[in-house]
């Protein structure tokens, strides 16, 4: 049997190399095998961190008789839906389509021409809770493709029709202010006044949604947008869903009360909260905000960092084929690391209880308020690290993502500037650069979405590689104030005009002379991170800002429009758009700040200009008349001192030497 898998980019598909399963890869060659057995082809998808995605394998893909029925049957493809979002995407949607209902891992049943005909997600090995075993189903359909080809014909075509229909959501209309404050009533009566955030069981991060929140708070003064990210925020990070140990959050809660996590961290979930948080207590003060910020910084920094300098997609819920087991307690064990008094002090701080929070009588770790002895917590915490760090750590996703490397970069960048820290800004300048060796390719025109060890893989980026890398060197020009990143975002933004436009304002989420699926997948939603089109709204946006490009704002605002009715219905699911809208609405703000470099009277006036909380406030520093960024062009010193121009709307204030006349300019009290 061929070891197809153990050369692959993907640690996920190299999971699965030891199977008795006759993986492929997905590719022209394994439709290629399926006509010459007329078989028909079992499309697997999943992840590495995924937990489900370890129990099916280890019950099914690892089972001798269940790989000899796979084999003797089926051409089976072993599919990363984070190397490959665009195959994932396709089959995602035709099992949401025949089910009711998505997730991974993923099964699905297709003919020679990668038409679905059966979909499904986690099968169990023997029937259980109404669900037939996966060896039953095996045969049925081996069955069905033998005697009922017919049958299976018309099912196909019939799902292939309804992907083929256009899925995205109209409009026409742009998404206004009375919009953005019809989404924010909507989100109030979703919010969970109890336990806060949107929804009830499972509860996921809303990471968008609160920028959106955020940055309407910001340009209105709403008290309802500000105590729901109050609420949630404070939440998120007492809960057991937030390390209270090493920091970062885990991929979202179980229960409704943010005790329980599904324990896999991953890098899209983490980068977007740094931000949020930062932001977050850069516009409210709240301390709650710059601690976990900078936790969870150092946690990406720790974990996450690959030796490249790039970021790592995950770390795996599991530890020894047990979800959690290096992040629960249990009352003896806290005893065992700190002794009885220090034992039984950190139980009650942390919510350690004897019946347990979580499974086999462990507990999460919460920390549901300020302990009153800072010091003794301080030292508590690094002990229970340490102890923990014994353990077997779980496993790391280290493959590189494009677009969410460009996430990371984003919010690491603006989070150092927020807080002062240039450890966070020299990390993502590294990444940005893995990103420009390893993924940039076609003179800077083109992204490759993934890399690993240093090597960059074959798949070609979608939508959302281009906004988030396009959006990511943007920030990075405002750190740095080096006009090569301009260069480099522009290049991207104009490939995604020309490449991904569907001719009616919105986009493919693949490229037009990308590899062709049953459908070309069009998603403007956010989910677990944002969507293709609101992230390429923000880098649209951002290099308007910068350059007074008009062809990029009509691009943006176009874009916006085909996501009004999906604003209107779910704002739950057009959080990044809505956040887009905001700035937009808001201008966004444009601020240059010129002096000569090492001038502390530059520096005095760049620290004000990074605490504007304008949506989508721009922020490029240079030196005086620079005319490689056209933000800075025509910007010169006055009376020989730096000095700070603000432009709104496409109208520019008289520039301002003194941070106090900045900071009146910008809206910010003395104390923010």
């Amino acid at each position: 049997m061929a070891n197809r898998l153990a050369n692959a980019t993907s640690p996920y598909l190299q999971q699965h190399a030891g199977n008795p399963v006759d993986w492929w890869e997905w590719g022209p060659e394994a439709f290629e095998e399926a006509r010459r057995r007329d078989a028909p082809i079992l499309l697997s998808v999943g992840y590495a961190a995924c937990h489900w995605c370890h129990v099916m394998a280890h019950e099914s893909f690892e089972d001798p008789a269940t790989a000899e029925l796979m084999n003797r049957h089926y051409v089976s493809i072993k599919v990363d839906r984070e190397e490959r979002p665009d195959v994932d995407a396709v089959y995602m949607t035709a099992t949401t389509a025949m089910t009711g209902h998505g997730g991974w891992p993923m099964t699905v049943f297709l003919n020679h021409d990668a038409e679905p005909f059966f979909a499904g997600t986690y099968f169990p090995d023997r029937p259980r809770h109404g669900q037939p075993a996966f060896g039953a189903i095996l045969q049925g359909l081996a069955d069905a493709w033998r005697d009922r080809r017919e049958e299976i014909a018309g099912v196909a075509a019939r799902i292939r029709e309804r992907l083929q229909t256009e899925n995205a959501l109209g409009g026409g209309d742009p998404v206004d202010e009375a919009v953005l404050e019809v989404a924010v009533d909507k989100l109030g009566r979703e919010f969970d006044q109890t336990s806060a955030g949107f929804g009830s069981a499972p509860k996921f991060p809303p990471s968008m949604v609160l920028e959106h929140l955020l940055r309407h708070e910001a340009r209105t003064g709403s008290a309802k947008a500000r105590d729901m990210v109050a609420a949630t925020c404070h939440a998120m990070a007492r809960g057991g869903m937030y390390d209270q140990l090493a920091g970062g959050f885990a991929r979202y809660s179980v229960d409704r009360d943010w005790v329980v996590p599904h324990f896999e961290k991953m890098l899209y979930d983490n980068a977007q909260l740094l931000g949020v948080y930062a932001r977050w207590w850069r516009q409210s003060g709240d301390p709650l905000g710059e601690r976990v910020a900078h936790e969870t910084a150092r946690f990406m920094l720790a974990e996450l960092r690959t030796a490249e300098g790039g970021f790592a997609s995950a770390l795996d819920a599991d530890t020894e084929g047990v979800e959690g087991k290096f992040y629960a307690w249990t009352p003896e064990q806290l005893t065992e690391v700190l002794g009885d008094q220090d034992g039984d002090w950190a139980a009650s701080l942390l919510g350690v209880s004897e019946r347990g929070t979580f499974e086999h009588g462990t507990s999460t770790l919460q920390l549901r308020q300020d302990p009153d002895d800072p010091e003794r917590w301080a030292g508590i915490r690094g002990r229970l690290h340490d102890a923990r760090d014994s353990r077997v750590r779980p496993a790391r996703d280290d493959k590189v993502v494009a677009a969410w490397n460009g996430l990371a970069i984003a919010s690491l960048v603006q989070a150092g500037l927020v807080l002062g820290e240039q450890e966070y800004v020299d990390a993502a300048v590294r990444a940005a650069e893995l990103l420009v060796d390893l993924h940039l390719h076609d003179e800077g025109r083109r992204l490759r979405r993934v890399s690993r060890d240093g090597v960059v893989g074959s798949h070609a980026g979608v939508l959302d590689d281009y906004g988030c890398v396009a959006a990511a060197f943007l920030d990075v020009l405002s750190a740095t104030g080096d006009p090569v990143w301009l260069e480099r975002s522009g290049r991207l933004l104009d490939t995604a005009l020309v490449h991904f436009a569907d001719g009616q304002g919105g986009f493919y989420d693949t490229a037009d002379d990308a590899e062709a699926l049953v459908t070309r997948p069009r998603d403007p939603s956010d989910n677990a991170s944002p969507s293709g089109l609101s992230s390429l709204v923000h880098g649209l946006l951002g290099y308007a800002a910068v350059t007074g490009s008009g062809r990029h704002r009509d691009a943006a605002e176009e874009a916006l429009r085909s996501v009004r009715v999906l604003a209107d219905r779910v704002p739950r699911f057009a959080g990044w758009s809505l956040a887009a809208a905001e700035a937009a609405v808001a201008g966004p703000l444009e601020i240059a700040v010129v002096g000569e470099a090492g001038d502390p009277a530059r520096a005095a006036l760049e620290r004000e200009a990074r605490r504007a909380t304008s949506p989508g406030a721009v922020v490029v520093v240079g030196a005086p008349d620079a005319d490689a960024v056209p933000l800075l062009e025509g910007r010169g010193l006055v009376g020989g001192r730096a000095a700070a121009y603000v432009c709104r709307a496409m109208v520019c204030e008289r520039p301002v030497t003194d941070p106090a006349e900045l900071r009146a300019s910008l809206g910010q009290s003395p104390g923010q």
